[in-house]
């Protein structure tokens, strides 16, 4: 079990700090005391009993789905604001798609007090055209010249994110806060790729770190150095936050379609129509794009288990004729041909130097470092993802794993890879909350998130109702869950297609939108937007009823310790 930690223990640089414990940053907690004040007087509205020392904490979770759960969060939420119960919620907290809907949002000053008007905004925005090919390439090449470390975060946000969200979103989130009296306190989170004991990462408009270690640095230094320092780093824009809330909407496989079918096109585009290069010993574009190509299909016969020998052997030819016969090309494929016992891993890591070998070629051999071709492919053959300065490395504290102090980066990516469910950013002991409300937005099994969160925290021995799902409610989810405790928070759990709002259609609702498909059209929107606030009008009876429990619980709870 976790220690929890009242003190901190702060480390300061000339950036900033690095905060060790567990209680709340000081602006969170200030903003949580006036956000109680917005809580009463929407509960005191349904004549619910509270005081205001005892008002209940509820969070609403978003999960991940891509442009599903981004608009299906939007419906959501209007209908919740609809019932007049928007109000009643002190944290919004989302994971990958729902992030992309939370950053739309918090563009818009107190957006929960005009939340039709904004909803509106947003739709006529992502139904409409998208962003330019020059805006594009100009914001890729912002990203490799402003930073420390490049990595395919940056390229997933310049061409994956923006496909989807229709714009470059500059802002801070660091800069937004001062806009937002009126609305919930939005955790974006993500996880830590290396850390296997608590790899759960929040970042608010105050503070980024480790939810349940308790180490945290402010949002506006995450990513700089704290020991031996260089320069500070600038703070990630939205565009950017986005794409590491997100950064792998589906599997291994499906990410390399994707740089085959856009990345490949823009690095060609990069280097022979925006910056030439003025080399005349550089290779023809169409053979350039063709090496890239089989280069992209070998990693794919790879992950497949099918014979990439083919691919290697047309590589190799255009290679060598590019340079006269002359190649010194090192690849480690023949290793892989010779071991016939040779396993998938053993095969990815082949597949992953000989990538890196195609890369180094082109980037040294023939002299295309002019632009971020050598890195994103380095990038792509070494699949580096969100990869950020480690505000921890190198210090000294017991309360922090040591595995989190020795490295100079960390990798930040989609938590969707091991929990499609926000649920630890709200979790902590010092958020006291009472009621969660989680939305479900997943491709399939609706209840993974929740019976995997309950299996976690009993482990960690963290406070979570037990959760039963029969085989039933799998194959036809109902509407409405609750699941409660002694001593734990209620916990509301609401799958996004189901028998209520989708009748026998729940396979065809998922197929129609699915995760990796091309951006919705207007209509599908439209359609989608209605379907997931009607799981709002149809239960709002009970989610007030709940609420209510909960309320008079701690309110009479209060009033017995004053006896």
């Amino acid at each position: 079990m976790t220690n929890w930690i009242i003190q901190n223990i702060n480390y300061q640089n000339e950036f900033g700090e690095v905060r060790i414990g567990h209680s709340l940053n000081e602006e969170e907690e200030e903003f949580v005391a006036r956000r109680r004040n917005t809580v009463l007087q929407c509960l005191q509205k349904f004549k619910i009993r509270c005081s205001q020392d005892e008002v209940p904490n509820i969070a609403l979770l978003g999960s991940g789905g891509g442009q599903r759960a981004m608009v299906g969060l939007l419906g959501s939420l209007v209908q919740l604001d609809k019932a007049g119960l928007l109000d009643c919620v002190l944290y919004l907290s989302g994971v990958s798609g729902s992030t992309w809907c939370m950053a739309s949002l918090y563009q818009e000053p107190d957006w929960s007090t005009k939340l039709e008007t904004v909803k509106n905004k947003i739709i006529k925005r992502i139904s409409g055209p998208g962003v330019s090919w020059t805006d594009t390439l100009a914001k890729l090449k912002k990203y490799y010249y402003g930073k420390d470390i490049f990595s395919l975060t940056d390229v997933w946000a310049v061409m994956l994110v923006t496909t989807y969200v229709k714009e470059i979103d500059e802002c801070k989130l660091s800069d937004q806060w001062d806009q937002h009296s009126k609305d919930p306190f939005p955790i974006y989170t993500v996880i830590d790729k290396q850390c296997k004991q608590h790899p759960w990462f929040e970042i608010s408009p105050h503070e980024a770190g480790y939810s349940l270690t308790g180490a945290f640095v402010g949002t506006s230094s995450f990513g700089s150095q704290f020991k031996n320092t260089t320069k500070k780093q600038d703070e990630m824009d939205m565009l950017y936050l986005q794409a590491l809330c997100s950064s792998v909407l589906a599997d291994e496989e499906e990410i390399w379609k994707w740089i085959k079918g856009t990345t490949i096109e823009t690095l060609c585009s990069c280097l022979f129509n925006v910056s030439p290069s003025k080399d005349p010993h550089s290779p023809p574009t169409d053979e350039c794009y063709q090496v890239l190509l089989n280069l992209v299909d070998m990693n794919l016969a790879v992950l497949k288990g099918t014979d990439p020998s083919a691919l290697d052997q047309s590589i190799r030819t255009t290679l060598t004729d590019l340079s006269g016969g002359q190649s010194q090309l090192i690849c480690q494929l023949e290793k892989l041909n010779d071991d016939k016992t040779a396993g998938k891993k053993a095969a990815k890591q082949y597949m992953m130097q000989y990538t890196v070998d195609v890369c180094n070629y082109f980037s040294s051999e023939r002299k295309l470092n002019s632009w971020p071709f050598g890195s994103i492919c380095r990038c792509i053959a070494q699949w580096i993802w969100g990869r950020h300065y480690n505000f921890l490395h190198n210090m000294r504290d017991e309360a922090v794993p040591a595995a989190l102090l020795e490295s100079e980066t960390r990798d930040y990516i989609d938590a969707g890879l091991l929990l499609n469910s926000p649920y630890f950013s709200v979790l902590r002991k010092e958020r006291d909350i009472d009621l969660i409300i989680s939305l479900d937005f997943s491709e399939s099994d609706y209840f993974t998130t929740v019976t995997q969160t309950a299996e976690t925290c009993k482990k960690l021995k963290i406070p979570f109702p037990e959760v039963n799902i029969t085989s039933e409610d799998v194959k036809k989810p109902k509407a409405f869950y609750v699941f409660k405790g002694t001593n734990t928070p209620t916990v509301i759990h609401i799958p996004l297609f189901n028998v209520s709002n989708c009748g026998d259609k729940i396979d065809a609702w998922r197929k129609k939108y699915g995760t990796t498909q091309v951006p919705y059209s207007a209509e599908m929107i439209a359609e989608l937007l209605q379907v997931s606030g009607k799981n709002f009008t149809i239960n709002r009876a009970k989610l007030l009823e709940q609420i209510r429990v909960v309320a008079e619980a701690k309110y009479f709870q209060a009033q017995e310790r004053q006896i």
